[in-house]
């Protein structure tokens, strides 16, 4: 259903990967089905899972059969996130899963996971000259592995309550990091990946909102390449919430208008428009207004902007529910970017192989 919705979604440049934990698969055999929901259902770009080396050779095996060996070896076609396990380690699962993408000349993210004043030291400038010495570490470790390997530097940031602990998002250190890494990524010359509208709330609330929007006005502003988690994301990550996830992928088209600037390409007709409507008239009916009014101001979907008076008369709903009635009917409306058939009994083909190959209980590929 999530790979459906960010099929539909043009703000949504990937479909990411396991965007919920299919319970109904053994957790070593999860990364097959995952990885052959991202090709059914969207021709997006996704990402591939690193959850060990093994996954991360049977995903890009599957990009193979998908797109061939020679087209994966010169065009990416997947992405995959390794996170370090800050302070300062690089464990052998994320290196083997990061081995197997660069020598299949697949991006990587090199991203430390951070947890600020957990992981990190409990300052800003020291947490992000940890994760830059981790990142820049991982980066290197990619051309040793194949040179000319893509790598995204990358980090995942969150602060600690030093209340309870739990993971903070939406605070302004989070912000702060995002404008400082931002800096170093463009220094090294290299592009950077960070995270987009993380909550810690539990529905699609107030916190939520806030949270989200503080994060997504940071990362935009701090010129970020690659932004990830960034639609549906609740309670720390442990919760896809569907409102969300369409509220959020609003918000990422209302930021990329943003990141585009001012459009002067009218400027000199709608300056014109000055002297022809004068003092105290109006703009609406001018012929410029008219013409453009569809282009110059973002007008959202899901927020409503009307007054109370027709609110109440419309039935009187919050967002929630708006945003629930809009993804049902993207759903409605969803039309399956087919698979090749050949591929399509291919990659079955060789998930069934696999699934006999890996056992429901393998402990090796529950690690990380």
């Amino acid at each position: 259903m999530f790979h459906k919705l960010s099929h539909m979604m043009p703000a949504l440049h990937s479909s990411a990967h396991h965007i919920v934990e299919p319970y109904d698969h053994p957790i070593s055999q999860r990364h097959l089905r995952i990885t052959y929901s991202s090709m059914k259902h969207s021709d997006k770009m996704f990402m591939g899972m690193t959850t060990s080396p093994k996954n991360a050779e049977d995903v890009l095996d599957m990009c193979a059969i998908l797109f061939g060996e020679d087209f994966i070896d010169q065009n990416p076609v997947t992405t995959g996130n390794c996170n370090g396990n800050s302070p300062l380690v690089w464990d052998e699962v994320m290196l083997g899963a990061m081995r197997a993408f660069c020598r299949r000349n697949q991006p990587v993210l090199c991203s430390p996971f951070v947890l600020g004043g957990a992981n990190t030291p409990a300052s800003v400038p020291a947490t992000v000259a940890q994760l830059n010495a981790e990142a820049l570490s991982a980066l290197a470790y990619t051309q040793v592995i194949r040179k000319g390997a893509p790598a995204i530097y990358g980090h995942y940031l969150s602060t600690v309550s030093m209340k309870s602990g739990a993971p903070m998002a939406g605070t302004p250190e989070i912000s702060l990091m995002n404008f400082m890494i931002g800096q170093m990524a463009r220094f090294y010359k290299v592009p950077w990946r960070t995270s987009n509208t993380l909550g810690g709330a539990k529905t699609l609330d107030a916190q939520s909102g806030y949270e989200s929007a503080t994060t997504l006005s940071a990362v935009t502003h701090a010129g970020a390449n690659y932004i990830w988690h960034s639609a549906g994301w609740n309670e720390a990550g442990m919760h896809c919430s569907v409102a969300k996830f369409v509220v959020d992928a609003e918000q990422c088209a209302m930021a990329y208008r943003m990141a585009e600037g001012p459009k002067w390409h009218d400027f000199d007709t709608a300056l014109k428009a000055v002297p022809d409507v004068g003092p105290g008239g109006h703009y609406l009916g001018h012929p410029h207004t008219q013409e453009n009014f569809q282009e110059a101001f973002f007008m959202p979907e899901l927020f409503d902007n009307n007054s109370i008076e027709q609110w109440i008369a419309e039935g009187s709903k919050e967002i929630t529910a708006r945003a629930l009635e809009h993804a049902r009917k993207l759903l409605k409306d969803y039309e399956e970017p087919k698979l090749d058939e050949a591929k399509n009994d291919e990659l079955m083909d060789y998930i069934a192989r696999r699934e006999r190959e890996i056992p429901a209980a393998d402990a090796l590929n529950q690690s990380h």
